[in-house]
């Protein structure tokens, strides 16, 4: 089997291999670096750490009795600071802010600074443009429990010309005042983040997830924000218990993230996995997420930043991961008012997750806020109470309910009405369905534009077993148990070797939808078990 390298560091690699397997081989393979065996694993990404700067080495993948070989060159490093060496304890205790943003300051371009073993209590740490953080085994970064040690970046500044607006904090895609994260770093580029330590935002332990909702100070940190950054790699690091969002990259370019696991409480508040809004060019490989809320959410902001700032997310890979526990596998939205086009995920497994591709808008959004171009292929779903949804009609923000937002007449066309082109699933299992298969709403005055499903195969859980939930969330909509297809307000709508076993209807439920191609959608009941 051959593999690609993905990413050289000065002290690690990232590969993945060459395969249509979904996440993960069935038999285990080893690797060998010049020769000597280093690792064994079945995971299709993986990263091999040890290794030195300005170095060759060879990888030997083995796997089923073949070996297939590369060489790599490891980057340069200028130098390696330690942050024991500027006074930081590792203690678990004592405050290691100031030791390790020296140590930050003090690194020179393609410099590494580097935490060995320790637990390091920390408030925000700034990381600057061309160098690594290097977390090494057993290695923590420990949030600080009391917000008040906790800066605040301020949502919008005016310029001193007052020409123009000067963007630092973000709340839910308005620019809000927000305590700064864990990790942040603003205007920086070629910035490396690498494990395998841990950064833990300790939220347990303080009152983050306290009336989540109410804004106490500033809104709720992240572990990691990156706000205008280019050429950001996270590695192999692990991420939990985060305030809020896990990780959220906002208006970013090329950026990747591989090997990560980000886990928080499946009850903790807001605590999203990876966020990237206003982004272009992002590659997640390799990655499980288990968290409180959705895994992965794409989004571009709220109407005034598409308005004033606009910029589209675009070109996002998500390949060979593993989303857990979370209200969505992969969402799309619904701040996403700048736009989001060409997502890809494939070769993923979504496992118990209550939706798996999971759309939303509302009203409000604006003209800019065109999601297309969103493709699912090649996935494996377990447990997923409802496989598919796309929603116009969302709940969200204080004027969800708003009879603006929720009224289901056409309203007129203007510059505040989204728009969704095309969404579509291709070979895709979804073993243990609950609620629904498919549940679309669109506008009606602005329907979906194309949802397109093919190669879907599904199996519901035995009618005892099954939740009932309301796959969308809108109101005036019923929870829904053991559902097939229903859509509503969609221009086109194509479903093409579709095989559903165990609902309790025999047909999809359509209602206003202008044309279709329903080619072998086959209905069948439960095998017996």
């Amino acid at each position: 089997m051959n593999f690609n390298v993905v990413e050289v560091f000065a002290r690690s690699v990232t590969i993945e291999l060459d395969t249509d397997k979904i996440f993960c081989q069935d038999e285990e393979y080893t690797l060998f670096i010049d020769g000597k065996e280093t690792l064994k694993g079945t995971q299709n990404v993986t990263s091999v750490t040890g290794l030195l700067p300005d170095r060759e080495y060879e990888i030997t993948l083995e796997i089923a009795g073949e070996r297939t070989s590369k060489k790599v060159t490891t980057r340069h490093e200028s130098v390696l600071l330690n942050v024991r060496s500027f006074g930081a304890k590792g203690d678990g205790k004592t405050p290691d802010t100031a030791a390790i943003q020296a140590a930050i300051c003090a690194c020179p371009v393609d410099g590494t600074v580097y935490l060995p073993k320790g637990t390091y209590y920390v408030t925000p740490l700034f990381l600057k443009s061309n160098m690594t953080l290097w977390l090494d085994e057993d290695a923590v970064l420990l949030g600080d429990t009391d917000r008040n040690h906790y800066p605040v970046l301020p949502g919008m500044t005016m310029t001193t010309d007052e020409k123009d607006e000067y963007n630092l904090g973000t709340w839910e895609g308005n620019p809000l005042n927000c305590y700064a994260s864990l990790i942040t770093a603003i205007d920086a580029e070629n910035i490396n983040i690498i494990g395998p330590g841990t950064l833990d935002g300790n939220a347990q332990n303080s009152d983050w997830w306290v009336n989540a909702k109410v804004k106490r100070g500033a809104w709720r940190p992240n572990i990691m924000y990156l706000v205008r950054c280019k050429n950001v790699r996270v590695q192999n690091i692990k991420v939990q218990n985060s305030p809020c969002w896990n990780i959220h990259p906002y208006y970013c370019d090329d950026l990747k993230f591989l090997n990560l696991y980000i886990q928080n409480p499946s009850n903790s508040p807001n605590t999203d996995g990876l966020d990237p809004e206003s982004c272009k060019d992002v590659l997640v490989l390799g990655t499980v997420i288990s968290v409180g809320d959705d895994c992965m959410a794409i989004k571009s902001g709220k109407y005034y930043m598409a308005k004033e700032h606009h910029k589209v997310t675009e070109n996002v890979t998500i390949r060979n991961c593993k989303f857990e526990k979370g209200h969505g596998s992969v969402t799309v939205g619904s701040e996403a008012a700048g736009g989001v086009k060409n997502i890809r995920v494939s070769q993923c497994i979504f496992d118990g997750t209550d939706r798996g591709l999971r759309i939303k808008t509302r009203r409000g959004r604006g003209e800019r806020s065109v999601l297309d171009d969103i493709i699912f292929e090649n996935i494996d779903m377990n447990g997923v109470h409802m496989p598919f949804t796309v929603n116009m009609f969302y709940f969200c923000d204080p004027d969800g309910h708003s009879d603006y937002v929720q009224n289901q007449a056409p309203a007129p066309v203007d510059e505040m009405t989204p728009v969704i082109g095309t969404i579509a699933g291709r070979n895709i299992s979804c073993k243990g369905a609950s609620a629904c298969v498919l549940c679309a709403v669109g506008l009606p005055e602005r329907p979906i534009g194309q949802l397109l499903f093919e190669n879907i195969d599904v199996e519901f859980l035995p009618e005892g077993e099954r939740v009932a939930d309301r796959p969308v969330m809108m109101d005036n909509f019923d929870e829904m148990s053991g559902r097939s297809i229903y859509a509503k307000n969609v221009q086109n709508l194509t479903l093409k070797n579709v095989n559903i076993r165990g609902s309790v209807d025999t047909q999809p439920e359509l209602i206003s939808v202008e044309h279709t191609d329903l080619t072998d959608v086959y209905y069948q009941p439960l095998k017996a078990q």
